[in-house]
């Protein structure tokens, strides 16, 4: 009896390892269809931008202070910044729907890469067929260089060779050298994206921030066109800028929230929990 419940055992062991064996390593979770944007999520900054000198719950350090003190939001107007799109980590926190889709090899059926799609202003790959990134020499773009790996049912997708642009909308910049890592996380029809922006140039330690988007079947594909028109009230090569040291944003937002201004100025340390206690010492502006 022993005999023949141990080979009933090993027989029935043998076929859940042959089953085991042939499902994948990974997960395979669909992210494709229209996916919309949930402005109330921080409206302001996926709308008309933030308010100037609000640096807070930025990880940034003096170098980044100083560019974002001196940006100015006429440098829109300009014939070569006003078709510009937002580069990859600013995209997500942008007003624009993002469409999904796997792209798949005929013969195996294994899906290779993911595309989203950013109303054609900017379109992501994410390569999922082990190719490696190219060397630090090769073009930086808007959408930069992606591969995803499957993490149980997240994507993790690593980016590389980013254009130079701003995390917010009120100059706080990103270098060219900045990376990122993505997690992509589904739940039903709800897809939230988390992303780990680290930039050697003007942050002090990761930029950490999450963005949720709703499942819409009646999104309409309306790819958005640019065209320029040339400005008129200035004269040929005029530049916005802000003279470093002439700007009081900073203090103005501080008056206006009631905030110390060491806190608006941002910075890792304002981030953490423990910096409460240092605000409530702080003299009020």
């Amino acid at each position: 009896m022993l005999d023949g419940r141990a080979g009933r055992f090993a027989l029935f062991a043998f076929f859940t390892l042959a089953t085991v064996a042939a499902v994948p390593a990974y997960a395979q979770i669909d992210f494709s269809g229209e996916w919309a944007t949930r402005h109330h999520e921080d409206s302001e900054e996926r709308g008309p931008g933030g308010e100037l000198g609000d640096y807070t719950g930025i990880p940034l350090n003096d170098a980044a202070r100083l560019r974002a003190d001196s940006w100015d939001a006429a440098l829109y107007g300009l014939p070569e910044w006003q078709c510009r799109p937002h580069a990859a980590y600013n995209m997500w926190r942008s007003v624009h729907p993002v469409r999904i889709w796997k792209e798949v090899e005929p013969v195996t059926g294994e899906t290779i890469a993911i595309h989203a799609n950013f109303q054609d202003l900017i379109e992501r790959v994410v390569y999922l067929d082990g190719r490696p990134h190219p060397s630090d020499d090769a073009p930086h773009t808007w959408a930069g260089f992606s591969t995803g790996k499957w993490e149980g049912d997240i994507l993790t997708v690593s980016v590389t060779h980013l254009k130079e642009y701003m995390i917010r909308r009120d100059g706080v910049p990103a270098s060219d050298e900045a990376t990122m890592t993505e997690h992509w996380i589904r739940h039903g029809d709800y897809l939230t994206i988390v992303q780990i922006l680290t930039d050697p140039v003007y942050l002090t330690e990761p930029f950490i921030q999450t963005t949720d988007f709703a499942l819409d079947d009646h999104i309409r594909d309306t790819p958005e066109l640019c065209e320029v028109e040339e400005e008129t009230d200035h004269p040929p090569g005029w530049v916005p800028h802000r003279l470093p040291g002439t700007t009081s944003d900073a203090e103005n937002f501080a008056k206006k929230h009631n905030l110390p201004l060491d806190a608006v100025r941002g910075g890792a340390e304002t981030i953490y929990p423990d910096y409460r206690k240092k605000l409530k010492q702080a003299p009020q502006p």
